[in-house]
């Protein structure tokens, strides 16, 4: 079966890797110009255009999906199917009929939970305790097309984004092989999902990074999970932007004091009272330096009892 291969970040790289290890043919690989990263905004491609090179496949990189030239160049190819994992765009209606055994999806959820960009973030950030994947039949809406393979996942009370992240690539990997055996022998079951059930798993924005000291530790320490090793929740200090990458629930019970309050600075970290409950902080990273634990942060800087985090005027850079 000729397979096109739409995809961008590592999460796509896992299963590009596993059609790959089974002798599947891939006729080319999509994914997203290369673009500028780091501090020196090097130009930079994605990763899974290292792969598909490292393998000596061709590679198409439009800067537009929609156009004429683009899906001649797709015809071009006779694909069987189009395989779609976090490509980053919304295919157009000519590209979803355009292979005879359809375009196949990858989703990093158990749909219809946590349809959207960043399924992952957010069932951490909501304090899943199960997600996985689910491999789909592409239509015009957003993660609403026939389902094909489910594959759970259980998510630790202590897991961040990028152990789930991994561990859903892995999973992702296997329900795809999976799934494309199935189409190959016309046995691809469609099974419809319930869109009254549907919950939604936007975009982030900067807006989401944020840590908001009146909600329940349990609530933000689920947030500071779900939002590490990227973006990083973050709160302010002294007028800078202090990204807190790990903590620990407590039993300690509540003071008279403002959701924020610095209640007691220990050595393995930072008591902060909440609106429900103390948190305390075991890794964080003030503006301009590196992320590190808290007993080396404190070899450089204090955090005295009773200062208040994030009470400042919102900042804008970090």
């Amino acid at each position: 079966m000729r397979i096109v291969y739409m995809g961008t970040p590592d999460f796509a790289v896992t299963s590009l890797k596993a059609l790959l290890a089974v002798g599947h043919q891939i006729v080319a690989v999509v994914t997203q110009p290369d673009k500028p990263k780091g501090r020196g905004k090097q130009v930079q491609p994605p990763p899974v255009k290292v792969l598909a090179l490292e393998h000596n496949l061709p590679v198409l990189q439009p800067t537009s999906i929609k156009t004429v030239e683009f899906l001649q160049q797709l015809q071009a190819l006779e694909p069987d199917c189009i395989v779609v994992v976090a490509y980053g765009k919304i295919l157009p209606p000519a590209i979803l009929n355009l292979p005879p055994k359809g375009c196949i999806n990858v989703h990093a959820s158990l749909l219809p939970y946590y349809r959207g960009s960043a399924p992952i973030h957010w069932a951490v950030i909501n304090g899943e305790r199960e997600t996985g994947v689910t491999t789909m039949f592409m239509n015009e809406g957003m993660d609403t097309g026939d389902m094909i393979l489910k594959k759970s996942l259980a998510i630790g009370p202590e897991d961040n984004v990028g152990l789930v992240h991994d561990r859903l690539a892995h999973l992702g990997a296997e329900a795809l092989v999976e799934t494309i055996e199935l189409l190959e022998q016309n046995k691809a079951p469609r099974i419809p999902q319930d869109h009254s059930a549907a919950t939604y798993a936007p975009m982030l924005h900067k807006e989401h990074e944020e840590i908001h000291w009146d909600r329940p530790a349990v609530s933000i320490h689920n947030h500071v999970r779900g939002m590490d090793p990227w973006p990083g929740a973050f709160t302010t200090w002294q007028g800078k932007v202090l990204k807190i990458w790990r903590t620990k629930l407590t039993d300690r019970h509540d003071l008279p004091v403002s959701p924020g309050t610095v209640v007691e600075s220990l050595t393995d970290g930072l008591l902060v009272q909440t609106g429900e409950g103390q948190l305390l902080i075991t890794e964080l990273q003030l503006q301009g330096s590196r992320r590190m634990g808290f007993s080396e942060f404190l070899r450089g800087k204090k955090i005295m009892p009773g200062t208040v985090l994030g009470n400042i005027e919102r900042v804008e850079s970090k």
